[in-house]
């Protein structure tokens, strides 16, 4: 089966099939590389959390988003940088998202309310796809829930807390898939040290962590994912805040 045939590449078939292969995968699921049970610090008493995975179309392609064959170039997804000062996670790229409430309906409900509160996104523009496997946070011992989700009307975003979020950007996928910008950081764990996926974005932003994981594991599942240099490690420090 040569490259083109296999399901997941998207080549020049356009935004359609990007989303029914996202579509598609909340049928099947992700194959998370862990036991969600065994990977936090103290399962039973979990914190419910989800994140909205909002995939869309730029409007515009910054300069250096290079193509890569299996998505098409325009495919972008919308990330944010918390804040330096947060307790968990200060600093890092994430998905807009957080705690489900009493009053959420549901993961569903919690990502759209979150994804609103900090990127002021219009929610009637956005279709929810479906929820994938819960995936572990040990390091706060959160248990989130992944939303999928295509823009269908993109709004104007922007980082409305700035105690919970200090920039919000759309990132093309293609620029993800880069081999050049793929690598692992290593970090310290709630049981020890730690080797997990990061992606390089423009000169100075590194997704790694739990973002990076998702994304690593979602890119997998659809077959996007460009072979790339697995002994490259990016240097936590010169990203730091």
């Amino acid at each position: 089966m040569s490259a083109s045939d296999r399901p997941g590449d998207l080549d020049d078939r356009g935004e359609a099939d990007a989303r029914d292969s996202l579509r598609a995968l909340v049928g099947r699921g992700v194959p998370w590389r862990f036991d969600a049970g065994r990977a936090l610090r103290d399962p039973s008493n979990a914190r419910r959390a989800a994140v909205l995975v909002l995939f869309g179309v730029l409007d515009a392609l910054p300069a250096h988003a290079r193509g890569v064959s299996r998505v098409p170039a325009d495919l972008d997804v919308l990330l944010q940088r918390r804040a330096a000062t947060l307790g968990h996670h200060p600093g890092q790229v994430a998905f807009p998202g957080g705690g489900i409430d009493p009053q959420d309906a549901g993961p569903r409900e919690a990502a759209l309310r979150e994804a609103v509160e900090e990127t002021g996104l219009d929610p009637s523009g956005v279709e929810v796809l479906g929820t994938l496997a819960d995936v572990p946070l040990p390091v706060s011992n959160n248990l989130v829930t992944p939303v999928l989700a295509w823009w269908t009307r993109p709004s104007r975003v922007a980082a409305v807390d700035h105690d919970e979020a200090v920039d919000v950007f759309r990132t093309p996928v293609a620029e993800l898939l880069d081999p050049a910008r793929r690598g692992f950081v290593e970090h310290a764990g709630v049981r020890g040290r730690l080797r997990t996926p990061a992606f390089l974005v423009g000169d100075d932003v590194l997704v790694w962590g739990f973002t990076a994981l998702v994304l690593d594991g979602i890119f997998d599942a659809l077959g996007w994912t460009v072979p790339w240099e697995r002994s490259r490690t990016f240097e936590l420090r010169r990203f730091e805040p």
